[in-house]
Formats: C-alpha cells, structure tokens, sequence
C-alpha cells in the first residue's frame, strides 16, 4: 500500500501568522484563444499572474497547482471571454473557500490586428501590447483592459520655427525678382525651397480603462481605434508612396504637444461607456534625450489616480 504524500500546505500551521494580500504565481506561459467584440477569436502567446488571498492567519499557504491545472483547462479546453473569465476567478476562490475570498488574475500578450493603409489600402499586421487584469471580490468581478497604441506626433513648435525658416529664405530668393508662379512652385520643389522640416516622434499612448459589468465581450479593437482616429496619425504597416504621403499631411495637420494629445484621448474615452480610465501619453523625443509625457484620469471617485 502507498504512503499517503504529506499535503504541508493544508496539515502546517503558518511559522509566523498574519493574513497575505495576495500569493500566487507569475510569468506563466501559455497560449490562448482570446474573444473580442466583432473580431474571430485569435490565439495569442500570454504571459499570465494569478493569485488569490489568504484570511487565515494560521494558513500555511494556497495550492498553487490549483490554479495552474484550472488556468491550463482554460488555455485546452476554452477561450478567454469575460464569462470564462469570471468563472475560472470563482473557480480560483472555491478552490481555496476555507482560506480565500478574493482572487485575480491578468493575461499579456500581444494583440494582432490587419491594418490598412492610409490610401493605397495595402494591408499588414500590427502588434498592439494589451493586458486583461480581473479580480473577484465578494462574488462582484472588476475587469480592466490596457492597451498600448503607437502613432506619430510633430511639434508644433517645430512646425512654426521651420515655418519661419522657409519664410527666410523665399524673402532671400526672390527679393528683387519679380514673382513668378511657376518659378515659385519649382523653387518649393527643391531642397532649397524647404530649408527646414519639423521634428517629429514615435509615440505611444498607454491606456487603462476599466470594463462594465455586464459585458459580454472584451472591446480591445474599439479601444484601439478609439485611441487612433482621435490622435489621426497612427503608425502604418504596408505602404506605398501615396500613403507616406497623406501620412506626412496628416501629421502637419495635427501638431501636438503631449498636451493636446492627452486632451484628445480624454475627450475620446469620455464619449463611451467606461467606468474608469487613465491614459498616459509618452512622445519619445527626436529633438531632446528625454521623453515628453502627459496623463490623465476620468476622475471618478476613488478611482484612478495621475
């Protein structure tokens, strides 16, 4: 007959007791099929943190195998949905009943999406970072969605020096020349023409914003077109010369400090239905060695704080 395996976590006594916010694990591998609104489920590579909380101050500790085999039905045998989602929480929680009332979990990953160009229409993939974080609190879950949304900004700064620069020099050429339209035209064709450009960046807005409860799919591609037909210039994937083109006019008809950028993503998130937001946005400078960068909240009580 064999021994029966000794269970430390259930028969132990804490060496030093006191109840834990939160224990569980990290940086779990796993690929699942996730559903979004008005998107076909996409698998995607998730790094995943689950944990639950411990009200018994003499508790040893949590199975933590538990949750992994109930996060692994998940990723075999289902997809990430906020239903799924809010089962496999209560799961975490009946798991552990003599000890835990509290659970959460979050999933990262890359989200995939074809993107198409700005005139040509030619389409390829863009990578958006996202996280899916919930928590399950007396029965009442609480799911947030973090997106990371790439786009260009242009100084406007930049834009009304260069501007001035190129006022310079047409003075300068044709100071004691009678004007000519199609002289002046060709003369703007050449590097001589345009003596100066403005600088512009890669920049990224960070947005959390979290979900109402009777949700029945996860918006992430609504929040990332929110994000992008607010700030106008997106970063592009497949291009042809006609789309880098409307891409530079794009991007001199929308000159941003980090300022306006924010104030355009506040306005944007405040038109839909999110119970909470906070955006962050970061303009990776060209011109100085650090990075501009403003935020933002709904301003919800006891909600997200700047």
């Amino acid at each position: 007959m064999p021994h029966q395996m000794p269970d430390i976590a259930s028969t132990a006594n804490a060496q030093t007791e006191g109840n834990i916010d939160w224990v569980g694990m990290s940086h779990i591998e796993m690929p699942l099929m996730l559903e979004t609104q008005d998107e076909a489920p996409q698998r995607v590579s998730a790094k995943v943190e689950t944990f639950v909380n411990i009200i018994v101050p003499q508790a040893k500790g949590i199975h933590m195998s538990r949750l992994f085999l109930r996060l692994d039905e998940l990723s075999t045998e289902s997809s990430l949905s906020p239903s799924t989602l809010e089962q496999m929480l209560s799961d975490f929680i009946q798991s552990h009943d003599d000890i835990s009332d509290q659970a959460q979990v979050s999933f990262t990953f890359d989200y995939h999406l074809r993107r198409a160009s700005l005139l040509s229409k030619k389409k390829g993939w863009k990578a958006y970072p996202a996280t899916i974080k919930a928590t399950i609190d007396n029965n009442r879950v609480e799911t947030e969605l973090v997106v990371e949304v790439p786009y260009s900004s242009t100084c406007p700064c930049s834009a009304a020096l260069s501007r001035q620069l190129i006022q310079k020099a047409f003075s300068e050429r044709f100071e004691n020349s009678a004007l000519d339209k199609q002289q002046v035209i060709e003369w703007l064709g050449t590097t001589e023409g345009i003596v100066a450009t403005p600088h512009s960046q890669r920049s990224v807005a960070q947005v959390k914003v979290k979900l109402p409860q009777d949700l029945a799919e996860f918006p992430l591609r609504q929040l990332i077109d929110l994000i992008e037909h607010v700030m106008q210039t997106p970063v592009q994937a497949a291009v042809k010369r006609e789309d880098e083109q409307e891409f530079a006019r794009l991007n001199a008809a929308n000159l941003m400090f980090c300022e306006d950028a924010v104030r355009r993503a506040k306005h944007g998130l405040n038109q839909n239905d999110f119970t909470d937001f906070w955006v962050r946005i970061n303009h990776y400078e060209s011109l100085h060695a650090h990075d501009a960068v403003a935020v933002a909240v709904k301003g919800v009580k006891q909600g997200y704080t700047a």
